[in-house]
């Protein structure tokens, strides 16, 4: 079997495949307010634990796998309703919107438990701690494709060991990462190669 991937991986892959590098090629990670905020609403579901809420058995933190995909992660929870309904729920700081970063990384816990349980999973949730409301998430059959495919180019770029290139944009000031992506720093050199007419294999040929 191929080499397995965190289900955490597909989130921050889609968000930016360098943050994706730096975390799971070079494990590269650096604390700011946002992770630790994120830390904080997941503190709450950490911890391996059955209960039961009404009718709703709700699991914590549950190992969920899946073989075909080479996937593995820890599920926030997920509820098992008396009809039968399978419901992956994610925690999230952040405000009840869509996002199709967690989206996917939900899809992919989904397909996990499907496996697991062979039966359906057709629906998640994400629970705004900031907000205490919660977003359905449908599994499309495009969702799912998209999924896959993210992890494909996760493993492609794990096998490979290369880091894809920064991308200076609205999301690196609130990256944690952006420390060790220097992506103003890497833009501006490759502009400056660019201007001057200097190629990557000239730089190599002139050493450190």
């Amino acid at each position: 079997m191929e080499d397995e991937i965190l289900i955490s991986a597909i989130e921050h892959y889609s968000y930016c495949p360098r943050q994706c590098a730096l975390i799971h090629v070079e494990h590269v990670f650096e604390e700011n307010v946002f992770t630790m905020r994120g830390q904080q609403a997941h503190a709450r579901v950490s911890e391996a634990k059955s209960t039961m809420e009404g009718d709703v058995r709700m699991e914590r933190a549950l190992p969920v796998w899946s073989e075909s995909l080479g996937l593995y992660g820890v599920a926030d929870i997920v509820e098992f309703h008396p009809n039968g309904d399978v419901i992956p729920v994610e925690y999230k700081h952040g405000p009840k919107r869509p996002s199709q970063h967690v989206d996917l990384q939900l899809c992919a816990y989904a397909v996990c438990l499907e496996e697991m349980l062979g039966r359906p999973v057709p629906k998640g949730a994400v629970f705004s701690i900031k907000s205490k409301r919660r977003r359905e998430v449908s599994f499309t059959e495009d969702l799912r494709e998209l999924m896959k495919q993210h992890v494909a180019a996760i493993r492609e770029t794990l096998a490979e060991g290369v880091m894809p290139p920064p991308a200076d944009d609205t999301r690196c000031p609130t990256c944690s990462l952006v420390e060790a992506c220097i992506p103003s720093v890497l833009v501006a050199a490759a502009q400056s190669r660019d201007l001057f007419g200097i190629s990557d294999k000239e730089d190599a040929e002139d050493g450190p």
